[in-house]
């Protein structure tokens, strides 16, 4: 069976595809396209965010395909300066009315911290806000899951405690060279699905030598390794790419990495992102400035 037709079931009893389109740094108006050719691929998981720019895109993508709304799984994130109730609530609101859908399946704070204060300052109750927010969404059925993106123990911990509703899912960046193992760990024992994004590490594991030679005794590429390894860990995969052949590549992972490769990969440690560390995700504390100043899209997922 095919891995887009694979899916893990949330805490709350809702599907999420295994494999998903990330779909940062697809513009707007390339977006409906990417998203349409994905769908036709047999992607039936898409994810988005406020921050990208794109959610009008994706959702005509989503609305103009040949496939019906109710078989697929569609995402976005709350800006990651919105830390008070009733802006949380507008900004809902937004993306439903940018998308042009009913529903959102999921939908996630993005991040802890503000871009520009990325691991940076006491958030605790802005982000206790938001997720009242979201859980009002969710009880009115506009949102049929809630969940979080980059958050540590710490800041799950600060949700947990007034919650109402129990984050469905944490997206994170996760991928050979950087497994947090022990977040991964805690995650699961809360009962909250981890999504990996950036499983290629933005396609800096293309130039991992070690990685290389493992995918080399596969026969497979380094994209398709990294993304069977991310499967393998137990979490959703979410590579990013706006090119169809790229897209029926990722899928192609029908294969299984043995225990020891696996440990391998797990050990790996290769968390250079290059010009890529611009980017508070793949920078944290080292870069604070707002990715805006940089020249930047204020986009990290």
């Amino acid at each position: 069976m095919s891995i887009l037709n694979e899916s893990y079931t949330l805490a709350n009893g809702v599907e999420i595809p295994k494999l998903g389109l990330g779909t940062w740094f697809i513009d707007d108006d390339k977006a409906a396209d990417a998203v349409k050719a994905a769908i036709e691929i047999g992607y039936r998981n898409i994810d988005t965010a406020q921050a990208y720019g794109n959610e009008r895109g994706v959702g005509e993508g989503i609305r103009t395909s040949s496939v019906a709304r109710e078989e697929l799984f569609v995402s976005t994130k709350l800006a990651a300066e919105i830390k008070d109730y009733d802006g949380a609530v507008a900004a809902i609101d937004g993306s439903l009315e940018k998308l042009g859908l009913e529903y959102i399946d999921l939908m996630l704070i993005h991040s802890p911290q503000p871009w520009d204060d990325f691991r940076g300052g006491d958030y605790a109750d802005g982000n206790r806000q938001a997720w009242r927010a979201l859980e009002a969404a969710y009880r009115a059925g506009k949102v049929r899951s809630i969940g979080v993106s980059n958050f540590l123990e710490s800041d799950l911990d600060t949700i947990l405690s007034t919650a109402t509703v129990v984050p469905q899912v944490n997206q994170l960046l996760v991928h050979a060279g950087n497994t947090p193992a022990d977040l991964l760990a805690y995650c699961v024992s809360k009962g909250i699905l981890v999504q990996a994004y950036s499983p290629i590490a933005h396609g800096e594991m293309l130039k991992n030598t070690e990685v290389r030679a493992i995918a080399g005794r596969y026969g497979v590429t380094v994209p398709q390794l990294c993304i069977r390894y991310t499967l393998q860990l137990g979490t959703v995969s979410l590579p990013k790419t706006a090119n169809p052949e790229h897209m029926r590549s990722n899928a192609e992972v029908d294969f299984v990495i043995a225990d020891d490769d696996m440990a391998a990969l797990r050990k790996l440690q290769d968390m250079d992102y290059g010009e890529h560390t611009a980017f508070p995700v793949y920078g944290g504390k080292r870069h604070r400035r707002t990715m805006k100043d940089d020249g930047l899209d204020s986009a990290a997922a």
